[in-house]
């Protein structure tokens, strides 16, 4: 406005009312300036009214986690009084990072003066010299670790594990760390929770004081009871540590875990515009991880077992040109499938929510503060219903104790929510364990006995159905021989389960039904990743090797032989080699038969020798055909020669494991324990691998 008669006309047409002239400058500024305050306040009111309307839940807000980022930060809890404790995770599936989430919050719940922080064990430190800087500055730590495979420790924990109990030679430097291990295992496996042993050993050798003895988890059970069995003989060892003397006599706070819900917001799909997660970054530097998968399409697939044969086991082979993707023969591929449409479509109706709803998952508040660190990272977004719960949610697997404390809070019928409580509880674990787990009663069967239980989608993906895991394959092709392509073998999964559903195996299922390049432009295509292995050849070709692996265990050794026939044409002298391979039948399912005879005929594989378990009187399996062979696999070995075994863990390569045992003792002469001491030998010197599952 040009002038202050233009502004007087102004204002009086705004507020309906004559000032008649009888108003100064400043007043007029003053009057306007209140007014424009007003205005800006109404909008800034409806905005956030409308914002609150666009909510499809409500989110459940946590206090603020303290954030501990550098020496500036520790250096900050301690002048605030406070103690810093880190709690650590080395996680496969995720259940060890939830654990750590969940011993984080009730540490915080129950001490004031605790500042926590949880760490993914590979996020700690860049490099070996920057672990032992950081682990020295520690003074109270958890770790939370699975045992993997054969032992192993996992993905995210292994570059950790390896520095830490390599570097045994220390002296013990550690005097100034208070610890505590919990383990996750599995006691169907030989090495159980060998990971969280040796990390407590080693803790302890190199210094470090044991606030609590080691938590044995048992996946093979209820490891969420093992869990919380252990946590309750903490808080009276923490207690010492964390709770100040003026309050040590007052009883602890009771705890209860707030129910993970990531915040959830609608979106119109008129406005949205929705991309595929899963690219292809083919500028031949790309670096794909579990976090980070390639899409990639299925080039060929074809069934192995014979039309005779009453079950299936597919090869498939995966097309990798252009990604830059690599790998090394005897390394594994993981493979995100997604779960069938039919039980997409039943998860949707026991949420009663619609396919088609495009919805994202949030971490956060509107204003950016976290809502928990509890919660697990959010899945991308937006998406509809239907790729969230065919990408991103496992259905089929038994539901976890804390799914159904969750599952329990949103059941409108008190019989049902009652009864999901007492099974999620400590006197109903005898139940859960023959109902839940015995019965393999999956997620989605679990949700239609409660059927009144319909949690809000953001309590559903952040505490009810876990994440959809990769499958791990041992890939069965060398890069030297296909360089294009990643060749996957896989027995389909297929069979009743004692309720009578009939269980199909999510990602043999898939490959089952898997439309190939070579048959249709519109061919099947999934998310794909490499993952390194230490199943590998000898550097040296004329070593001996001995390889055993029956049925699917063959596929890392039909790799090792597509090496050797390239490493033979380019030249090299190739030491003896012996192929222990087991099947049913020879009419039915032994696989890639005219191959294996062809890496003989070629030199490759200078003897197959086969068990058939179903052609004669008595099942015969490797560990049998070992026997007869004992001399001359014995003499390989002793000449340097490498043992390979590769399949299933609970059965064969235990029986292979002791088989060895026997020979050993046999051929040397020596009582059971200077044999095991051999074999352990063999296994410190890398030169008795496994690769099991």
């Amino acid at each position: 406005m040009s002038s202050s008669s233009d502004l007087v006309r102004f204002v009086e047409s705004v507020l309906g009312v004559s000032l008649e002239g009888s108003v100064t400058d400043s007043v007029i500024v003053i009057a306007t300036t209140s007014f424009a305050v007003i205005l800006g306040l109404l909008v800034f009111l409806w905005k956030k009214s409308a914002s609150e309307r666009s909510r499809d839940v409500k989110p459940l807000v946590a206090p603020k986690p303290v954030s501990l980022k550098g020496d500036e930060d520790d250096d900050a809890v301690t002048a605030a009084g406070k103690t810093k404790v880190t709690v650590f995770y080395g996680t496969q599936t995720g259940t060890a990072e939830g654990f750590a989430k969940a011993l984080a919050e009730e540490i915080k719940a129950r001490y004031e003066k605790a500042a926590v922080k949880v760490v993914d064990l590979d996020d700690y430190a860049v490099d070996d010299e920057q672990y032992e800087e950081k682990l020295k500055k520690e003074t109270l730590a958890f770790f939370m670790v699975a045992t993997y495979g054969d032992g192993e420790p996992t993905d995210n924990a292994a570059r950790f594990f390896k520095w830490f109990t390599e570097g045994n030679e220390r002296e013990p430097w550690l005097q100034q760390l208070t610890y505590g291990v919990f383990g996750l295992g599995n006691r169907q496996y030989e090495h159980f929770n060998k990971i969280a042993k040796v990390l407590d050993e080693q803790l302890s050798q190199q210094g470090a004081k044991r606030l609590i003895e080691v938590g044995l988890g048992d996946d093979d059970q209820c490891i969420e009871d093992d869990f919380t069995a252990w946590r309750e003989l903490l808080w009276p060892e923490l207690d010492q540590l964390l709770r100040d003397e003026d309050d040590e006599n007052t009883a602890s706070t009771p705890y209860t875990a707030a129910i993970p819900e990531y915040r959830v917001v609608i979106h119109d799909p008129a406005e949205m515009h929705i991309e595929d997660n899963y690219s292809i970054r083919a500028n031949g530097n790309a670096s794909y991880d579990i976090h980070h998968p390639c899409r990639v399409n299925v080039a060929v697939q074809r069934e192995l077992h014979k039309p005779e044969s009453d079950r299936s086991c597919i090869h498939l082979e995966f097309d990798i040109s252009g990604t830059g993707i690599t790998y090394e023969t005897g390394d594994h591929v993981g493979v995100y499938a997604d779960n069938c449409i039919e039980t997409v479509d039943e998860a949707a109706r026991l949420l009663g929510q619609p396919l088609d709803l495009l919805f994202s998952v949030h971490t956060e508040n509107d204003d950016g503060t976290p809502i928990g660190s509890s919660l697990p990272p959010p899945f991308p977004g937006p998406c509809t219903l239907c790729s969230a719960l065919a990408r991103y949610a496992d259905l089929l697997n038994p539901p976890r104790k804390a799914a159904l404390v969750a599952l329990s809070a949103h059941a409108t019928e008190p019989s049902e929510a009652e009864r999901l409580k007492f099974l999620s509880s400590p006197q109903g674990k005898d139940e859960y364990s023959q109902w839940v787990v015995g019965s393999q009663r999956s997620l989605l069967e679990v949700m239609a006995e409660f059927p009144s239980a319909k949690p809000p989608l953001g309590v559903f993906f952040a505490a009810i159905a876990p994440r959809l895991q990769p499958r791990y394959y041992s890939i069965s092709s060398s890069p030297r021989f296909v360089p294009n392509r990643v060749h996957v073998t896989c027995a389909l999964v297929y069979g009743p389960t004692p309720t009578g559903r009939i269980h199909r195996g999510l990602c043999s299922t898939w490959m089952k039904n898997a439309v190939p390049l070579e048959k249709s432009n519109d061919c099947s295509w999934a998310p794909i990743f490499m993952r390194q292995s230490n199943f590998k050849l000898p550097a040296d070709p004329s070593i001996p090797i001995i390889m055993v692996g029956p049925g699917t265990g063959l596929a890392p050794f039909r790799g090792f032989l597509q090496e050797r026939m390239v490493l033979k044409e380019d030249g090299a002298q190739l030491g003896p080699s012996l192929l222990f391979f087991g099947c049913r039948n020879r009419r039915m399912d032994f696989i890639y038969e005219d191959e294996l005879n062809n890496f003989v005929e070629q030199g490759a594989l200078s003897e197959l020798i086969v068990a058939f378990s179903r052609e004669g009187p008595q099942k015969e399996y490797v560990q049998h055909k070992m026997m007869d062979k004992a001399a001359y696999l014995w003499s390989l070995i002793s000449k340097g020669g490498y043992l390979y075994v590769c399949g299933d863990a609970k059965g064969m390569a235990r029986d292979v494991h002791r088989t060895l045992h026997t020979i050993v003792q046999e051929q040397e002469s020596v009582d059971s324990s200077k044999a095991e001491s051999m074999v352990k030998k063999l296994q410190m010197e890398g030169r008795y691998l496994r690769d099991v599952w």
